[in-house]
């Protein structure tokens, strides 16, 4: 097959962007995204439609190929006619398993529709969750595709009655996702409503409704068949259709108007023959419903005729009847070639898919203001705060205009690595006319040249050939010159920006700024001038923190094509793109504008964050310098990726999940670094916490008190902690001038939850805290973001309500709390308990006390950041800690007695405070070090005094499988401790759900052994979840006589803390109390081989 169109073709359709639609498609893995990538692609002759889901076209990776999924987002751009309009789909396929999250929103930000597959067999799987979620936090409009229908014919045997009432519980239950998605996005925005907004938030409701009043059916928010944005197919067999199809078939031969066999068609809708109307209650009165009697009817016919009864005759008047032209090699093949050859020209999948995305995916030129406004602003900044020039470029986002006024506005969401070889400019291109006599003429003249050589002398012509020898031969001195004058080797990999333009028209030679993510528009319209001098000819490496943006000419325009580029001279809004010669300027995304006012574009919502790390190492050490340029071209290529350089020097990878921890390490060995690495075991995070003592030991006996003492205060006493009372110590300042008592407990788990929750929240309340701080207590109407604040307001009444309900002895902490921490966002509070201390609230820093306590008050906090930084056990973050300071008390210098107590805020003299601070820097340094100091150690000394407990992180692991297997999948998940928390059979099929929590640092190999045992039956989808305590203390031993008994006194049992925390010591070279022979019982051999 021919190709239908061409580059010039789609240049042209780029001009109208009324008719332009960008779509990506979105599903769960292995629900027939490729599949229907291809069927797309094939409508337009790239590929023959009989390769169709064979080839897999969009995934041009070899190791995409041989693994069968798809690993990162690429595009295609297609033409497609609807009543006589010619319509430019811009296609974007995207990955389905959890590991490539990432790359599905690469692809979301730069699309306005998305089509949502759902594979009917295995219904609303967890990405579809997912990929829901992205779409509607996006803001663009999606459609649905409900896919493998002919397997309910040929796996389950499903009547049509069956499958029309599985194909409703389906719909049902993506329509109740959608409708949490809306809920909660509603109740957010009536909770971040100042007090003074309800007249506002009535309006928007009222609003609202009447929205949904005019579309009839929330049309706008749910999936319906009568509402034209659901589509049936069976993407492998190459047909579908929307309900429209039949509509307009049946309509003429009942005499029926088109709209109301449209309204039902779907539903509890019947036709009474003998009077010859639509009556209401099909099911009450066991009467075949619309659907099933005109379409399902028709379907289940083709596929008894041709697959199951194979039926020449029935085959044939089906084939008259509908009016096809099945050739006789398609007729006389397998059957399940010929069905394909019947259904692709019945129901063609690509024209029902690209009519519906033609008619319900809104165009560039209809996009909605608040999806404006999300691009521009975050949740830390509100637009309204913006500068006015900002907020004007929002009607240049709404007019979609390629005019020559029009600012050029472009956004980044990926940088794609690609061959230089592959680059257009690099391929062979077919001569013209004028190339060939251009050709002829060199090749007479060249054999003009050699007959007059023959005619010369033998000296002229022994002259000749040296000189031909040293034409063939090169000129040596220029390959030296070359040599020498390489600096350095020119990479084989190039970088394309995926991206978008949403304003004006990009062309080559067209000047523009690249704005980094941290750019302010506020401050550089402030400071203009000298921001573009200094800004003009840096690249990315060379920027200093304060610095954002930078000016680029734009070289490269190239059009996707799938597995190829195409060369653009130009390129106007509303499409999708790729720019070459970023990658100096773009290190993952960026904004590309002509105007510095345009804000940065809001970061990506990322489903799954890179968790899983491995540290890296060259085989050979000469190969360190291609690593690391390996490395600084992966960070680049892959949007999820971090590569980081630890203190010790190593270098880490940080990926998603193993999937994607492997894909990286082949990445950098094949394509990037070209050298051979030594990769470690995959690193885990953990975290540290405590709880409250437990009341029985490890064989359910209960605790002596005396004994439980005991072996406490051993602990103590190995550690050197004295304890005032059980968890209270002292502690000092190396100089003696200072004592403070300090205790910890477990903080309330709800307490927890929420802080774990708020961490945008807290971020934003500590950015206030320090231009607060920094102004005196006075903002400027701009740096106030009254949502922010309203959050803010929110997150301290939770936590009061959250404190409350967990008793009496937590009563009015909220307001006594110091610090969050680690990195003054985690999960971990230090509160103030001092007595007489009038610190100002954290709540309300604009208290302008002073004293000595507040001048050595930074040195708490940063003391308590660092101890939550890194835990005793095995120097892993702190979580779920509350450490309390119950007294401050310094010693007078010049007595030796407690004369200034921590109460007395101003009670020490300026004198005082000199003599105490110089006598502390000329014996033991500045004394707020020393004070940091004993904070950082007296965090650790009281976290040692309680019930200590490592925690792991978990992932939620999502299986599907068949009865035959559950027993081999659970022996597998049993062996590597993981929890089955659900089981569900789903109804109609013998496919089970299976969901489970399995710890992280147990999942390498899982997939794989789960594959292995169970045949390929099973395949789990894994995703990071929470934390959970391992309820086990690490250095715990026997000790009561039951103990003894049931683990034995070597304790051989494995102690899975101790394990977790032993390997985490000996990866970072902490010591570990392990001896070398533990139980010298063993026989040995004392006889020496010779």
């Amino acid at each position: 097959m021919m190709r239908t169109t061409t580059a010039e073709k789609l240049a042209k359709l780029q001009k109208t962007p009324q008719n332009i639609r960008n779509i990506c498609i979105l599903a769960h893995v292995d629900h027939g995204k490729t599949t229907l990538a291809d069927s797309l692609v094939a409508s337009n002759g790239i590929i023959s439609q009989r390769m169709s889901g064979k080839i897999r076209y969009m995934d041009s990776r070899e190791d995409e190929q041989l693994r069968g999924i798809t690993m990162k987002s690429s595009a295609i751009s297609l033409h497609y006619v609807h009543e006589q309009e010619d319509y430019l789909i811009n296609l974007i396929d995207s990955p389905g398993h959890v590991d490539f999250s990432s790359e599905v929103s690469t692809a979301v930000r730069l699309c306005d529709g998305a089509i949502i597959i759902v594979d009917v067999i295995e219904g609303v799987s967890p990405q579809t969750h997912a990929v829901l979620r992205q779409a509607w936090l996006e803001g663009i409009k999606p459609v649905l595709l409900l896919n493998k229908i002919d397997r309910l014919i040929l796996e389950l045997h499903m009547e049509p009655q069956e499958a029309y009432l599985h194909l409703r519980q389906i719909l049902e239950q993506i329509n109740v996702l959608t409708s949490e998605l809306f809920t909660s996005e509603w109740m957010e925005k009536s909770s971040n409503m100042p007090p003074n907004a309800s007249e506002d938030l009535e309006s928007w409701s009222a609003d609202l409704n009447m929205v949904l009043e005019e579309e009839g059916d929330d049309s706008n928010i749910y999936f319906s068949p009568d509402q034209g944005n659901v589509i049936f197919a069976s993407a492998l067999d190459g047909w579908g259709f929307s309900i429209s199809h039949f509509v307009n078939m049946y309509s003429e031969k009942l005499g029926i108007s088109a709209a109301a066999l449209n309204k039902t068609l779907w539903g509890n809708y019947y036709l009474n023959s003998k009077a010859k109307r639509i009556m209401k209650g099909a099911q009450a009165k066991n009467k075949k419903p619309l659907f099933v009697q005109f379409v399902l009817d028709n379907i289940w016919a083709v596929y008894q005729a041709v697959m199951i009864k194979k039926d020449k005759e029935m085959i044939a008047k089906i084939v008259n009847s509908l009016n096809l032209k099945i050739s006789a090699r398609d007729s006389r093949s397998d059957p399940k070639v010929h069905l394909q050859a019947i259904c692709s020209q019945w129901l063609p999948l690509s024209n029902a898919v690209l009519s519906i995305v033609a008619k319900k995916i809104p165009a560039p030129t209809n996009m909605s203001k608040a999806r404006i406004e999300k691009l521009m602003s975050s949740n830390s900044r509100s637009f309204e705060s913006l500068p006015q020039k900002s907020q004007d470029l929002r009607n240049d986002f709404l007019a979609c205009s390629s005019s020559e006024d029009a600012p050029v506005i472009i956004f980044v969401s990926k940088m794609v690595a690609i061959e230089r070889k592959s680059l257009p400019q690099h391929k062979a291109r077919p001569l013209t006319e004028a190339d060939l006599q251009e050709k002829r003429r060199i090749a007479l003249q060249k054999r003009a040249e050699r007959l007059a050589a023959k005619a010369t002398e033998n000296t002229e012509n022994a002259e000749d050939k040296q000189k031909s020898k040293e034409n063939l031969s090169g000129d040596p001195v220029n390959n030296d010159t070359d040599l020498n004058g390489a600096v350095e080797p020119q990479s084989e990999h190039v970088f394309i920006a995926f991206a978008r333009i949403f304003s004006g028209t990009v062309r080559k030679g067209c000047k523009v700024f690249v704005l980094g993510p941290k750019h302010d528009p506020e401050k550089a319209l402030q400071n203009e001038q000298s921001t573009l001098l200094e800004n003009s000819d840096l690249t990315v490496n060379e920027l200093s923190s304060s610095q954002h943006i930078m000016s680029f000419t734009v070289q490269d325009l190239y059009l996707f094509m799938g597995r190829e580029l195409e060369i653009m001279d130009e390129v106007p809004a509303g499409n999708v793109l790729g720019i070459g010669s970023l990658e100096e300027y773009v290190l993952k995304t960026a904004t590309l504008c002509e105007t510095i006012a345009c804000p940065a574009f809001t970061d990506m919502h990322f489903e799954a964050a890179p968790i899983v790390r491995v540290a890296i190492e060259p085989q050979n050490i000469c190969d360190m310098p291609n690593l690391v340029k390996g490395l600084r071209l992966l960070n680049q290529a892959d949007p999820c990726v971090e590569v980081l350089v630890q203190e010790t020097g190593e270098h880490v990878i940080v990926a998603a999940g193993e999937v994607h921890l492997q894909r990286c390490l082949e990445d950098l060995t094949d394509r990037y670094a070209n050298v051979q690495i030594i990769a470690s075991s995959p690193i885990v995070p953990f975290r540290e916490t405590i709880i409250t003592p437990p009341k029985t030991d490890m064989v359910n006996e209960a605790i002596v008190q005396m004994t439980d003492t005991k072996c406490l205060r051993m602990k103590n006493i190995e550690n050197d902690i004295e304890e005032i009372r059980p968890g209270l110590i002292e502690i000092q300042t190396p100089n003696r001038k200072c004592t403070i008592h300090l205790s910890a407990k477990p903080l309330p788990e709800e307490v927890t939850n929420i802080l774990e929750k708020s961490t945008e929240v807290l971020k934003y309340f500590q950015v206030q805290i320090k231009i607060r701080t920094s102004k005196g207590g006075q903002l400027n109407c701009t740096e106030i973001n009254h949502v922010m604040d309203e959050g803010v307001r929110n997150l301290k009444k939770q936590l009061n309500d959250a404190f409350s309900q967990a008793g009496k002895e937590w009563q009015g902490f909220t307001d006594h709390i110091w610090s969050f921490g680690p990195r003054h966002v985690g999960p971990n509070v230090l509160v103030n308990k001092i007595p007489n201390y009038q610190r100002p609230s954290l709540w309300n820093i604009t208290d302008d006390t002073t004293g000595i306590l507040r001048s050595y008050d930074d040195s708490i906090i940063s003391g308590f950041q660092m101890a939550t930084l890194s835990g005793p056990l095995c120097e892993e973050p702190m979580h779920g800690v509350c450490f309390i300071i119950e007294q401050w008390d310094y010693l007078d210098s010049l007595n030796g007695t407690s004369s200034c107590c921590i109460g007395d805020t101003n009670g020490a003299s300026e004198e005082r405070k000199q003599d105490l601070t110089y006598t502390n820097e000329v014996a033991y340094g500045p004394f707020s070090g020393q004070l940091m100091s004993t904070i950082k150690d007296g965090c650790r000394k009281v976290f040692l005094t309680q019930s200590m407990r490592l925690m792991v992180a978990m992932y939620k692991c999502d299986i599907q499988a068949t009865a035959d297997v559950l027993g081999k999948l659970y022996a597998v998940l049993g062996k590597r401790n993981g929890k089955v928390l659900h089981e569900d059979m789903r109804e109609g099929t013998r496919v089970f759900n299976i969901e489970a929590a399995l710890p992280i640092i147990e999942s390498f190999g899982f997939a794989e052994d789960i594959r292995k045992k169970t045949s390929g039956l099973a395949s789990p989808q894994l995703r990071f979840s929470h934390w959970e305590v391992v309820d086990m203390d690490p250095f715990w031993v026997p000790q009561t006589e039951e103990e003894y008994l049931h683990f034995g006194e070597k304790a051989d049992s494995e102690n899975l803390a101790r394990s977790y925390m032993n390997a985490v010591r000996k990866r970072k070279g902490l010591k570990v109390n392990e001896k070398i022979v533990e139980h010298a019982e063993k026989q040995r051999t004392l006889k020496k081989n010779k």
